[in-house]
């Protein structure tokens, strides 16, 4: 009976938070599963019916991977942008948290909140802003800089030019994003570091303990669990980024193809707003690559879970601490 009574209060304190997943992800999931398995075209409820070969949308992706070489510059783009990125997140956040950690507090705010200002800027003003950097004219800024100090003689297309492609266009938007993304680590590990007992950072210091060492045995590993759910966050949300890359990509600072990403893709072929303006969508072929992506996005985040080490995180102690 008490055992009942328990597991009745466990369900009422979980049930809203159930509903919610079910509402938002779990029917959201079903139909884009569904959806994959038809024609669906321009919104249309006509097509949105089962196709003969109901996995015809997965067998046209496959084939686009090994035959249409725009669509594997996506790949490579996808791939290249997300483990770049996500390295530059997570070891640029961790090395500004400890450095913010590390001065004095009236120091500390100032650079926390000048990181802070990428995050905190619309999507559409931080992207206008680096599309006038990257102009590819004598109004762009970073052509205007370069030509005044006699480094180019005429405006360079950084992100469009061939002789420069992939890597320009890849430097630009993992730039762009890293920017966003490295303050998100920065506020969690800082957050992480700031709940270290003082105690222990003065013993280390009493002890003769450098910099170096400090960091390596008593920060770091006390926000190891931090360091685990931000490389995880991370990864799962730059695997499903595209909102930056697609205002760049349309107002034509960077390359079409070699700045797409995987989510980039399934935006465009859903709701047909690539080539800069409203186009034939298809939305069962964009829904079989969004469950791609969603396939891909929980293998990697358990892979990353077992590299690092997330159960034997959880064991339980084996003595008193």
């Amino acid at each position: 009976m008490k055992m009942a009574g328990r597991n009745a209060a466990l369900l009422f304190f979980l049930a809203p938070a159930f509903i919610l997943i079910a509402l938002f992800y779990l029917v959201p999931l079903a139909i884009t599963v569904y959806v994959s398995f038809t024609d669906m075209q321009n919104w249309s409820l006509y097509t949105l019916r089962l196709l003969p070969n109901p996995l015809f949308n997965y067998a046209r992706l496959f084939h686009m991977m090994l035959y249409d070489p725009d669509f594997v510059k996506v790949v490579y783009t996808t791939i290249v942008f997300t483990l770049v990125t996500l390295a530059f997140n997570v070891l640029g956040g961790l090395g500004l948290a400890i450095a913010v950690y590390l001065m004095e507090e009236r120091l500390s705010g100032f650079f926390r909140g000048l990181w802070l200002l990428p995050r905190m800027t619309p999507v559409a003003v931080y992207a206008l802003l680096w599309y006038y950097f990257f102009l590819g004219s004598r109004d762009g800024t970073l052509n205007a800089i370069l030509m005044a100090l006699g480094v180019i003689d005429k405006p360079v297309q950084w992100g469009t030019d061939p002789r420069l492609l992939p890597w320009s266009a890849w430097a630009i938007i993992i730039y762009v994003n890293v920017l966003v993304g490295v303050s998100f680590g920065m506020l969690i590990f800082y957050s992480a570091l700031r709940s270290i007992p003082w105690e222990q950072v003065i013993a280390a210091r009493v002890d003769g303990a450098s910099t170096l060492q400090l960091v390596r045995h008593i920060l770091i590993p006390s926000i190891r669990w931090h360091i685990m759910f931000v490389t995880v966050w991370q990864l799962l949300s730059l695997l499903t980024t595209y909102a930056h890359i697609f205002l760049l990509v349309e107002w034509g600072v960077v390359d079409r193809w070699w700045s797409s990403t995987w989510a980039l893709y399934v935006f465009t072929t859903a709701f047909g707003l690539g080539g800069g303006g409203p186009s034939s969508t298809y939305q069962g072929l964009a829904a079989a690559a969004a469950v791609i992506l969603a396939l891909v996005g929980a293998g990697l985040g358990l892979l990353a879970l077992r590299l690092l080490g997330f159960r034997r995180m959880i064991v339980p102690p084996k003595g008193e601490l």
